[in-house]
């Protein structure tokens, strides 16, 4: 797994901040997202922003049942860039089924971007959130 850009520290505040509220700032489990990742994208204002909502609150629970997945990406949002990366890749390697969880929740998000064409993250969160996608 690889981590790269501007700033991975937002991970919790931006994906996991936007994305999860408070890469990434805080579900009920994969199987909730899993309807929403297969479903094709509303690309309507008020569509874009259901979907971001709905990631960013299941990202949030995902986190609040996972403490050490929590932990990791809210101690990121404090640390030099390559620390947090290096944290953060750590921690998810270490426990690959979080890892694929917390991905498949957040995917819609790439989803609606890729498929209507529009940006919901700013670039630096934008640049964080496809490491953590792509591993």
């Amino acid at each position: 797994m690889k981590f790269s850009g501007k700033s991975l520290t937002s991970m919790r505040r931006g994906t996991v901040g936007l994305v999860a509220g408070g890469l990434f700032a805080g579900v009920a489990a994969a199987t909730i997202a899993a309807p929403a990742a297969s479903a094709a994208p509303d690309c309507s204002g008020q569509g874009v922003a259901n979907t971001v909502s709905s990631v960013t609150g299941s990202a949030r629970d995902y986190l609040r049942a996972h403490p050490g997945a929590d932990q990791v990406i809210s101690a990121a949002r404090n640390q030099p860039r390559e620390e947090a990366a290096a944290n953060i890749r750590n921690y998810f390697t270490a426990n690959s089924q979080e890892y694929y969880e917390l991905r498949g929740i957040i995917a819609p998000i790439g989803d609606t971007q890729r498929t209507c064409n529009v940006s919901v993250l700013p670039p630096d969160l934008e640049s964080a959130y496809a490491e953590f996608m792509a591993g």
